[in-house]
């Protein structure tokens, strides 16, 4: 009897002593999630991800679905909690959104992606060879008796000069930056300017997201005198390139170019007013008494 008791006994201790280890292991390791991806718009699982960590961010995420669809890579995905929310950025936590152990996400194609780089290089290439094929006098845009010939007014050349410097000037800043006492002053001197003040804003701009932050921030004017527009408007880069405009319509008074000067204007005050309106709806101090594009005014 003492044998048969003490083995129950020893039983009993194995037992409990692999239930408290099974327990510590549970607490230990952390709960992994599972993550269904439906399409945003006819709700269909498109898959569904098992044994998900906790601290799997959303660009993980979204390797893992283009492991299982090749053809939709990262950058071409969107993921949202809701079907018309916004996208979900890809620095975020899956165990830090509003889900449980099992979360639903939508997917969204937001169809074939070309990078910025190139978008900008394309951009501001094509009016600077645009601009060549008529200040040459190609033959297919002048015919054989004006191919190649040269206009007798200077301001031609001096409009070449300027038009070219401002695309040059865009596509180094692509390539290199993104990541801009008197009563009167000459007119030249408003385009040499403006160009530098637009370059001014750029690298003000580039300076806020240092070594990779994709962190938003609220520009402010720096010791650059050219940054100070800052102070009064959202977007003083957009400011600066209707400056150049202007100034480049009063230079050629040809009216084609004005319409082009006004075309630009509106373009770039709805682009203004996009980012004036986000900058208030990200940051409560934002300054108050700054305008979009136009100080005081617009």
């Amino acid at each position: 009897m003492p044998c048969i008791s003490l083995s129950v006994t020893a039983g009993i201790y194995h037992r409990r002593r692999r239930d408290l280890s099974r327990f510590l292991l549970s607490v230990q390791s952390p709960l992994k999630h599972q993550v269904e991806i439906l399409d945003w718009e006819t709700k269909k699982q498109l898959c569904f991800l098992d044994k998900v960590e906790p601290n799997a961010t959303i660009r993980e995420i979204r390797l893992m679905f283009h492991k299982l669809y090749p053809r939709w890579y990262p950058a071409r995905q969107s993921i949202k909690l809701d079907p018309k929310g916004k996208s979900l950025r890809d620095e975020e936590i899956l165990q830090h959104l509003p889900v449980g152990t099992t979360a639903t996400l939508y997917f969204k194609d937001l169809g074939p992606q070309i990078g910025w780089t190139t978008v900008f290089l394309i951009e501001y290439t094509g009016p600077l060879f645009i601009y060549f094929l008529f200040y040459f006098r190609m033959t297919f845009v002048y015919g054989l008796d004006e191919r190649f010939t040269s206009s007798p007014h200077p301001v031609v050349n001096l409009a070449c000069i300027c038009h070219s410097f401002h695309y040059i000037k865009r596509l180094i800043e692509t390539v290199f930056v993104h990541r801009f006492s008197r009563g009167t002053m000459p007119l030249r001197k408003i385009v040499k300017l403006c160009e530098a003040g637009n370059f001014s804003i750029h690298v003000a701009l580039s300076d806020l997201r240092r070594n990779g932050s994709k962190t938003r921030k609220i520009p402010y004017p720096t010791k650059n005198p050219f940054t100070w527009l800052f102070f009064f408007v959202s977007c003083p880069n957009y400011t600066y390139e209707v400056g150049t405009w202007i100034s480049f319509t009063i230079m050629t008074q040809c009216v084609p170019v004005g319409l082009f000067t006004l075309l630009c204007f509106i373009q770039m005050t709805i682009w203004a007013k996009d980012k004036h309106c986000t900058y208030l709806r990200e940051f409560k101090d934002y300054p108050s008494h700054r305008t979009p594009i136009i100080p005081f005014l617009l």
